[in-house]
């Protein structure tokens, strides 16, 4: 039967202390990326830079979206490379990330060891227009290995770009909460029984999707009013 288990605490702490060796790392770290300039980057939460003015929801904010460009691309380096240190040979990492930090983003991944693969769009049907210009409708998975990635026995073929839009309404639980859909089809880089780890753990979505697969799921959240909708999620998938 699966099992999870989701730490309270920072990713750079807790991931020194862990030895459980998984198959797939699946990240989806705070983009870092709103804002035209340090100033108002350091000055919006989360909610000023990802959600609408008029959505009336109230979901928690959440730490660690402040840092400018090299403070960004320093931390998650650290923080793959902590990943990468319990990744079997053959494991992927799989990491979130948007347009203005995809260059940031490939040099933390191969910063910390792993072996780019690719990139694979994730297209949101319900996204922002832009006036006069094109409208914001992908985010981008970077993909990566330790070394040669694992041959799957029966093999699989996953799909080359993802489509689905955010959770609205009550399932939404967290400001960039990913679609469920979208995360069960990563999940499958891992082998059958497999464990996933997910360093930025968030509402819990990469846990559910990789239970909801078969697998094991080790997760980090900082903020305990995720942490706990995480654990709720969790518990009842």
């Amino acid at each position: 039967m699966p099992t999870w288990t989701l730490h309270r605490g920072d990713a750079l702490t807790l991931l020194p202390t862990l030895d459980t060796l998984v198959d797939a790392v699946i990240c989806d770290p705070p983009y870092n990326s709103g804002g035209r300039t340090n100033a108002d980057r350091r000055a919006q939460g989360a909610r000023d830079k990802y959600v609408s003015g008029d959505v009336a929801h109230s979901l928690p904010d959440f730490d660690g979206d402040s840092r400018d460009q090299r403070g960004y691309t320093h931390w998650l380096g650290l923080v793959l490379a902590n990943a990468y240190r319990l990744t079997r040979s053959g494991g992927s990492a799989l990491v979130f990330t948007d347009w203005a930090q995809l260059p940031a983003t490939s040099d933390a991944l191969q910063a910390a060891g792993w072996t780019w693969r690719g990139i694979i769009p994730w297209r949101k049907p319900i996204s922002r227009p832009v006036k006069d210009g094109f409208r914001r409708e992908c985010e981008y998975v970077l993909w990566g290995s330790r070394g040669a990635p694992l041959r799957h026995a029966p093999t699989i073929y996953l799909p080359g770009w993802l489509e689905g839009s955010q959770p609205r309404g009550k399932t939404r639980v967290h400001i960039t909460q990913k679609p469920l859909d979208v995360m069960r089809q990563l999940v499958r880089i891992a082998p059958a029984g497999g464990t996933v780890l997910d360093p930025c753990a968030g509402s819990g979505t990469t846990g559910v999707a990789a239970l909801q697969e078969g697998l094991h799921f080790i997760g980090i959240e900082q903020s305990p009013t995720c942490a706990t909708s995480a654990e709720e999620r969790l518990a009842a998938a």
